[in-house]
């Protein structure tokens, strides 16, 4: 397994700040709005050039805590290759993780917690198809 990159940062907004942010990304760092898989969950994908580098998503209502919880760091996401080995490394270091596919988009992730809490998501591309696959 080989991280390449961070792929994405994720933050967790209110409802009422996820436009002023999405705003200030792309006004004042000059992120594009972009294309977001259809998640179940409202939000923005803003873009540095091909790459969807900030990832914005409205906090659901039993997330919000009044004023002190303005948005919050949900994980951090990493592109990698060879899932099956990063897999089985999770696995003997006894590390609960889950698989999640993004929706058209087709990318494979290992989705987990380190031991502080943080959100730590491996991003995977699978291999294109062959003609003998």
């Amino acid at each position: 397994m080989t991280v390449h990159a961070v792929h994405h940062i994720n933050l967790r907004v209110r409802p009422q700040d996820i436009r002023r942010l999405r705003d200030f990304y792309c006004d004042v760092l000059g992120l594009e709005e972009g294309w977001r898989p259809p998640f179940k969950s409202s939000g923005y994908w803003l873009y540095a050039g091909a790459a969807a580098v900030v990832h914005l998503v409205e906090m659901r209502p039993d997330e919000i805590g009044g004023d002190s919880c303005k948005g919050v760091i949900d994980h951090v996401a990493f592109r990698c290759s060879d899932m099956d080995s990063m897999a089985a490394s999770l696995r003997e270091h006894g590390v609960q993780y889950e698989v999640s596919k993004v929706p058209e988009a087709g990318d494979v992730q290992l989705l987990f917690r380190d031991p502080l809490g943080t959100g730590i998501e491996l991003s995977f591309t699978p291999a294109p198809r062959t003609s003998e696959d």
